[in-house]
């Protein structure tokens, strides 16, 4: 079976299982998006969102986390991994939004990938979710899932996300990379399928017999 053909079955039981994807990490405006997708790395974003709903009723410009200071920052979030190195990531954004941005974030990834903690997938992230432009954010779950699926053979984030741009039209990116990670999340997990037993797998590999081990990000 062709890689066009996987993924076109990819698709067609997505759009069926999830023909709604609400944004799983919540926020108030693209500022605290961009703020909950920067403190998720390494960290669920039932978490992120558990920490985020008290600080975002009060907190919810840079302004406001500038004039916080970082050790405030620090206290705030201090129940997510790797949280001193999150703070002075959220702290130095704010300050450079402020200064360079008059306090908004900015709509191109060149702009967005320069701000402090801030990388390619975050940027996509908020490209696609916050502004809504075309994008494919891809994190180590997209990798494995796409890898387990037949998508690609690429050993690295970078390679993965030019397979997915090339084989799913401009159009559903957006949806489908969330539609992906809901579908990761519920039936194709790290340490249960192992590319047997969900339906995209069974579907992409009718005669897998053998755990697939996945080339890690």
């Amino acid at each position: 079976m062709s890689e066009e053909k996987r993924a076109k079955i990819v698709l067609r039981i997505l759009n069926k299982i999830y023909p709604k994807t609400p944004i799983p990490l919540k926020h108030r405006n693209i500022f605290t998006l961009l703020v909950s997708v920067l403190l998720s790395a390494q960290c669920t974003d039932v978490n992120v969102n558990n920490v985020t709903k008290n600080i975002y009723p009060k907190y919810n410009k840079p302004e406001h986390f500038v004039k916080l200071g970082r050790k405030k920052i620090e206290k705030l979030i201090r129940s997510i991994g790797i949280f001193r190195i999150k703070a002075k990531s959220v702290y130095n954004l704010s300050k450079t939004l402020v200064q360079k941005y008059n306090g908004k974030v900015p709509k191109t990834f060149e702009q967005l990938e320069e701000l402090p903690g801030v990388g390619h997938k975050t940027a996509s992230v908020v490209m696609s979710q916050g502004f809504g432009y075309p994008a494919f954010p891809i994190d180590t779950h997209i990798h494995r899932l796409a890898q387990r699926w037949g998508l690609t053979s690429g050993k690295n984030v970078v390679q993965t996300e030019k397979d997915l741009k090339r084989l799913f039209p401009k159009k559903s990116w957006n949806k489908l990379h969330l539609q992906i990670i809901y579908y990761g999340r519920e039936y194709c997990k790290a340490r249960e399928c192992y590319g047997l037993s969900c339906k995209i797998c069974n579907s992409c590999y009718p005669n897998r017999k053998k755990p697939l081990i996945t080339k890690k990000a």
